[in-house]
């Protein structure tokens, strides 16, 4: 897609070679006063002069180690009339937005790392005169930068169990400068504060579940900040999530049942089936961190060699990164949901294969539940889960958590 904003047919003006090493920031001003009397336009000023025309491209040409975020077009003493902004490599367009006076133009999205463009940029004056401006750069490479991925994502809505987890693909050691740039605030009025599992992964969390129904802000400022020897922040963004309806379910092991809590009150208890004496659940608080309608589970995949390889289980949900799901369970005898434990760790509810009956325990768990609800196992002969092994910071106390904040 092209991105072309054009106000009418006009000469586009070339630019002197002298001009470009003059302007360090890329800028091109024509002074009216000396116009010569056979210029016909051309070279940015025309025949009455441009006085004040001016077009500043933020990344200089020939420039490497450009802003992903702040790479834009300003023009001063006119309006823009027409930018363009390619890939070099490819050619192709990258979409951009002009602002409503034509002072500005920016990409609509964040830019590529490590990536050569070309921005061509037009403006007219209100005497008709036009001004040309191009720059050819590089942005910032992935060997000197660092970037952090991060869930939840904005505009979602979410449990109340859902912490912000970053993960960076640097090893950060100015984790303080680092930390002190992402602030992660909520409208409940909760203290929230990170803590560093090592040195690549940072999370955030209040001291109890979020609030039901708050809204959660995080301002991402790490542009230009120092995460590593040579490697500097490209974010600057500021996402926000929601916070839905507060359930916790508690799986009691002993009991082989689930009470699903909702808002305080018990909405349903379901039969289920959990680790086997030989295979045992995790206890401790989990946090739901991802959803499958179906997907396959391999013991491959965690360790437990060739012991199962099934390709459709339905309403799966992640409780831990090691492999903890609760899921839906149609290959074992209906007898078994409330009255043993045979699993290879996961939490298993009656459900139905292909995970077309809605009318299943399997199914209703997982049509009532959010990324970030928290699933609660107790009972089981085996450790607690680690605060680190999927979204389970809940597992440390608010003394642990904070000793290992860097703000």
């Amino acid at each position: 897609m092209t991105t072309s904003y054009t106000a009418r047919p006009r000469r586009r003006a070339l630019l002197a070679a002298a001009a470009l090493a003059a302007a360090g920031a890329l800028t091109l001003t024509a002074c009216g006063g000396d116009a010569d009397a056979n210029d016909d336009g051309k070279n940015g000023k025309g025949k009455d002069g441009a006085d004040g025309l001016a077009i500043t491209i933020s990344a200089k040409d020939g420039s490497t180690g450009a802003s992903i975020n702040a790479t834009g077009v300003k023009a001063e003493g006119g309006k823009l009339t027409d930018v363009k902004m390619t890939l070099v490599s490819t050619g192709a367009a990258v979409d951009g937005t002009l602002s409503s006076d034509g002072s500005s133009w920016k990409p609509k999205a964040q830019l590529e790392r490590g990536m050569k463009y070309r921005i061509t940029a037009n403006a007219e004056d209100a005497k008709g005169k036009e001004a040309t401006e191009n720059s050819i750069f590089t942005t910032v490479s992935e060997a000197n930068s660092f970037i952090g991925s991060y869930t939840p994502d904005g505009g979602t809505k979410v449990g109340v169990g859902m912490p912000v987890s970053f993960t960076f693909d640097k090893a950060i050691t100015e984790k303080q400068d680092v930390q002190s740039h992402i602030k992660v605030t909520s409208d409940s009025g909760q203290k929230v504060v990170g803590h560093w599992f090592g040195d690549n992964r940072l999370d955030f969390r209040p001291e109890e579940y979020w609030k039901a129904g708050s809204k959660v802000t995080m301002k991402i400022d790490l542009e230009g900040v120092k995460g590593a020897e040579g490697a500097t922040g490209v974010q600057n963004k500021t996402v926000s999530f929601t916070i839905g309806r507060a359930q916790v379910s508690t799986v009691d092991v002993q009991a082989k049942k689930m009470t699903v809590e909702r808002d305080g009150k018990v909405v349903k208890t379901i039969p289920i089936s959990a680790g086997s004496p030989s295979n045992p659940t995790y206890n401790g608080q989990m946090v739901i961190s991802e959803k499958f309608t179906q997907t396959r589970m391999n013991g491959d995949t965690v360790g437990f060699g060739g012991e199962y390889d099934i390709k459709d289980v339905p309403h799966a949900m992640r409780l831990s990164s090691s492999g903890t799901f609760i899921h839906g369970n149609y290959w074992g005898s209906p007898s078994i949901f409330g009255s043993a434990n045979t699993s290879h760790g996961c939490v298993g509810l009656q459900d139905a294969q292909g995970a077309g009956d809605s009318s299943t325990q399997g199914a209703w768990f997982y049509d009532n539940s959010l990324i970030g609800d928290v699933v609660t196992v107790k009972g089981s002969p085996d450790k607690t889960v680690s605060p680190d092994n999927g979204l389970n910071g809940w597992n440390m106390s608010w003394s642990e958590w904070t000793a290992g904040s860097a703000g």
